[in-house]
């Protein structure tokens, strides 16, 4: 089992808040983190998609009394979102901490009947798909391998490519034809969401524009727009905001959109093979995306991700802010010998940014002038995680 940086912030919520909710898209390893923690505890497992357990939560009151001296287990919570209300008074008659565990493959806040506030009593953490520091602690999975399967365990442990591509054409026919429907308890169009999937995967890092995907799907611009959040609640996309604040000049303000998970980009674009990907025309899209969601999942949590354009050719793939404040800009290539266009010198002109790094495929680091550092991505993570 691959150690996730996840552990010991859950061990920590799980000393001081009665619940702890574990997120994170079908999966994952939050069944498996979660069994690993309670391996030397008596607690109580229920599966709401067995049929079994749940027929046995619908006395949820008697099962939480029968057992309230173990931790109970419920595990994708989302097929029964009337338990956040039933829980509360649970808690509130023995605030423990420790008592429940929950997990759950969608955004609580895109579930219908979830509600009840349970603001004070419970915990929020996502556990996202393996990152390229947990990997490569495995000592024989590195950055090529992970960045073109991803993160997802089975996929990054799959004995060959062909075995990982029939991983992942089969994990995204299961959420186009079931489970993302099944998720958030709506009917949602087969065929809308396997289109909209592959547009996005086609324009990965694109700036949103609905009205454009509205017009190629044949549906209105708020149907569109609820398929996107619906993706982006079930782990599976990630807008990257633009910045404007405290910006004089005019500048986008739509969202970039990026698949998360570069091993189901990579299914979804048809690269069959890692040694296909540098190749690919999508190639460098996907390092930038891949890039992008390593550091949104190691990143220090008192700074916050945006991208910079201006309508006058200021330009930066990733901005770093602390506050309101940017504290470092990021630019993106896919090149042994990368060129700076002169849109990002004007970016840390207009922002006043004087840290800034040019992230590449290797691990060569060198100074590019004064202020603007080339880096590996691996390099660039580890000093990430020591910035203050």
């Amino acid at each position: 089992m691959i150690h996730r940086i996840i552990t010991e912030p859950l061990k920590l919520l799980l000393t001081q808040f009665p619940a702890v909710v574990l997120l994170g898209p079908r999966q994952v390893g939050k069944t498996t983190l979660t069994k690993y923690l309670l391996a030397s505890e008596e607690y109580i497992y229920l599966d709401l998609e067995d049929d079994r357990d749940l027929a046995r939560m619908e006395n949820a009151d008697f099962i939480f009394e029968q057992y309230r001296n173990r931790c109970i287990v419920l595990d994708e919570i989302q097929r029964m979102p009337d338990l956040f209300r039933q829980l509360r008074p649970v808690i509130d008659r023995d605030r423990r901490p420790g008592r429940f565990i929950l997990t759950g493959s969608a955004s609580p806040a895109l579930v219908k009947g979830v509600s009840e506030s349970l603001a004070g009593r419970i915990a929020y953490l996502e556990l996202s798909p393996i990152n390229l520091l947990e990997a490569q602690q495995s000592g024989i999975i590195n950055q090529q391998l992970h960045w073109y399967r991803g993160g997802f365990p089975e996929a990054l442990t799959s004995a060959s490519d062909e075995a990982f591509v029939r991983w992942a054409e089969n994990f995204l026919r299961a959420y186009i034809e079931r489970d993302l429907g099944l998720l958030f308890g709506v009917n949602l169009s087969e065929t809308i969401i396997r289109n909209f999937w592959y547009m996005l995967a086609g324009q990965n890092g694109g700036i949103w524009n609905a009205e454009s995907y509205a017009n190629a799907l044949g549906v209105s611009g708020s149907t569109v727009k609820r398929y996107l959040d619906f993706l982006e609640g079930a782990f599976m996309i990630r807008q990257l905001p633009a910045w404007y604040v405290n910006v004089k000049k005019r500048v986008l303000r739509a969202p970039k959109i990026y698949i998360r998970d570069s091993g189901l980009l990579h299914a979804l674009s048809r690269i069959r093979h890692a040694d296909d990907l540098p190749l690919h025309l999508g190639v460098g899209s996907s390092w930038e995306g891949y890039v992008i969601e390593q550091i949104y999942q190691l990143k220090p949590g008192h700074l916050e991700l945006y991208y910079y354009r201006s309508h006058h050719g200021a330009e930066c793939d990733l901005i770093l802010v602390d506050g309101i404040t940017p504290v470092m800009a990021v630019e993106i290539k896919f090149s042994l010998k990368p060129r700076l266009s002169r849109g990002f010198y004007i970016v840390l002109e207009d922002l006043g940014i004087s840290d800034a790094y040019v992230i590449t495929p290797t691990e060569e680091h060198y100074p590019l002038d004064s202020h603007i550092v080339v880096t590996g991505l691996q390099q660039f993570l580890s000093h990430l995680q020591r910035y203050n």
